[in-house]
């Protein structure tokens, strides 16, 4: 029994309570799930609850309460839970299709902007049209019945690979004979309707949670679909983002070229000596993309005079740029830089946001008028007097004079670049849009991503420990709002690029694990970021470690490691 009273004890008792962040207490007997508290606390969520911070640390709804407790509920509109939503309905999908097609060796390939996973069935032709429903409604009769997810806390890791390896499951294999042998000697793993598998993270009790998703067939594949944070209750329309699709077909044949498509399979390379051959090759592969958009920029019909790059954050725009500019200068065509951040409106003129903060990533931050008028002025030969923003006083000043030879072009670095509203007054045969992302294709194994925000997001704590002074708990209470702004300014114009660049290397989160984890640990664990902290800690351990020095002087990653040979690099 849940009682929603505080007792003042003055003795042992064999009970244990909770106090809710709004202030209600609850108590049950010591043992008692989380999800029992909070099945009492709010019996009616509008928002499913999937999991709970227990003093301060994340847990399972089966968790259970030994001592008086403070817990906050996660739900579907949060980031962790919408991971556990996700790999949960990851679980359910796998185990459905095991059963039914036990041939079928499904792949979870990469993620989609719209709330969804592209999969595979490999070693086998796609899956139909009346496969997929057959798949879905079976993966909707374990939901209404609400089936438990059980989990096997001391499975022992030889009995956990034989599992593997009976079903050919071999980059499971790989990963856990270089993390575990000299570790420990056993795993968790989750069962479903007699299905057994290691996840890397929590999942919900059980299938009943998993309303939300849907089955879609895509060309060779097919999508798992699942709602997004913002509409935890419903899934979106689908959109096809053809070259998103092409980027991520093209840097998954060249894993598949470096024999490097898991973590298991490149931490093997490493530790085979073949460190600087995935290195050498990833580079090559970047250096033959980049030298291909300077000559679709060189060799376009009508001729370019404005190259706008843009990107969310840590992608790698700044170097990106600068690789860009050899290549043109390789080609004949001179680069002129011209800063976005400069065009900022004083700051007492800057937006506002919905909590009354100042809003420097709101297109409205930049002086349209001024800018459009002074590329307007450039394309057409004029000198001109740029302005330069103190970020000190926020407050705009007259900068340096500027004036553009004939077969120069303007390049302009900036988060708004795909915007058409940023460059309006610049016809579109004059244009030139390129969208650079770390668009991570390498997983930890076929049913486990590695998320391309999460490389994203170590890239930044890196860079910022190093060029800005942040501790990590810095970085990581500012990125809720990076992603806001990202997901509002950046994600929805991706689709007008030109061209797709992926910055992300196969090899990078190796070189990045001995700098990221120092700064991660130092995250203080009463704090909320330890959370975070503790969860990229734990994504870390699967990447075996390379030195920096093995990162060639001119590639993407210095910018975030340091060491970049374009640093000082000026092409104007």
């Amino acid at each position: 029994m849940i009682h929603s009273h505080k007792v003042q004890r003055s003795q042992p008792r064999q009970t244990a309570q909770i106090t809710l962040p709004d202030g209600r207490c609850y108590e049950g007997a010591i043992g008692t799930r989380v999800e029992d508290f909070l099945n009492a606390a709010y019996p009616e969520a509008e928002v499913p609850l999937i999991a709970a911070l227990v003093n301060g640390n994340l847990r399972e709804l089966t968790f259970g309460i030994e001592q008086d407790s403070s817990v906050e509920p996660i739900d579907l509109s949060q980031s962790d839970g919408v991971r556990i939503y996700r790999r949960s309905l990851t679980f359910l999908m796998v185990a459905t299709a095991h059963r039914l097609f036990p041939h079928a060796q499904i792949y979870v390939d990469h993620s989609l902007p719209y709330g969804g996973y592209f999969c595979e069935a490999r070693n086998r032709e796609p899956l139909t049209e009346a496969e997929l429903e057959q798949l879905s409604e079976e993966m909707q009769r374990l939901i209404d019945q609400d089936v438990p997810i059980l989990r096997e806390e001391e499975v022992a890791l030889e009995d956990a690979l034989s599992i593997f390896k009976e079903r050919g499951e071999l980059d499971k294999v790989a990963v856990f004979e270089e993390r575990d042998r000299n570790r420990r000697a056993y795993l968790r793993l989750y069962g479903l309707d007699g299905y057994r598998d290691y996840f890397h993270g929590y999942m919900v009790p059980s299938t009943g949670y998993l309303k939300f998703f849907r089955l879609l067939r895509w060309e060779d594949g097919f999508i798992l679909q699942f709602p997004r944070r913002h509409e935890p209750t419903r899934l979106q329309e689908p959109v096809r983002y053809p070259q998103l699709k092409r980027v991520f077909r093209e840097y998954g044949n060249w894993l598949r070229v470096l024999e490097t498509e898991s973590v298991g399979s490149l931490n093997r390379a490493i530790a085979g000596g073949r460190a600087r051959e995935v290195i050498l090759v990833s580079e090559a592969l970047h250096e033959q993309v980049i030298a291909d958009v300077a000559r679709q920029i060189a060799e376009r019909e009508t001729s370019v005079r404005l190259v706008l790059i843009a990107g969310p954050s840590s992608s790698g725009k700044t170097s990106f740029s600068k690789r860009l500019s050899v290549q043109l200068l390789a080609h004949g065509v001179r680069p002129f830089a011209l800063e976005l951040d400069n065009y900022f409106v004083n700051r007492a003129d800057t937006p506002r946001d919905e909590f009354g903060e100042y809003n420097f990533e709101a297109l409205e931050a930049v002086d349209l008028p001024l800018f459009n008028e002074q590329l307007q002025a450039l394309m057409r030969g004029e000198q001109v007097r740029l302005p330069r923003y103190n970020f000190r006083t926020g407050k705009r000043e007259p900068g340096a004079q500027a004036q553009l030879h004939p077969d120069q072009v303007l390049i302009v670095e900036g988060i708004h670049g795909l915007n058409p509203r940023l460059a309006y007054s610049v016809g579109t045969e004059s244009l030139f849009r390129v969208y650079v992302s770390a668009l991570t294709q390498i997983n930890i194994d076929r049913h486990n991503r590695v998320p391309t925000t999460d490389t994203r997001l170590i890239r930044r704590i890196t860079r910022d420990a190093r060029t800005r002074g942040y501790t990590a708990t810095e970085t990581l209470r500012r990125w809720e709002s990076v992603r806001r702004g990202e997901k509002r300014y950046i994600f929805p114009f991706q689709e007008y690029a030109d061209v797709m660049f992926n910055s992300a290397l196969v090899y990078e989160l190796s070189v990045l694990k001995p700098l990221a984890e120092p700064l991660l640990l130092q995250v203080d664990r009463k704090s909320r970021q330890w959370v975070e902290a503790k969860r990229l800690l734990a994504f870390l351990q699967w990447f075996r470690p390379l030195h920096v020095e093995y990162t060639p002087d001119n590639s993407l990653l210095r910018e975030f490691v340091g060491g970049l040979a374009l640093e000082d690099f000026h092409w104007d």
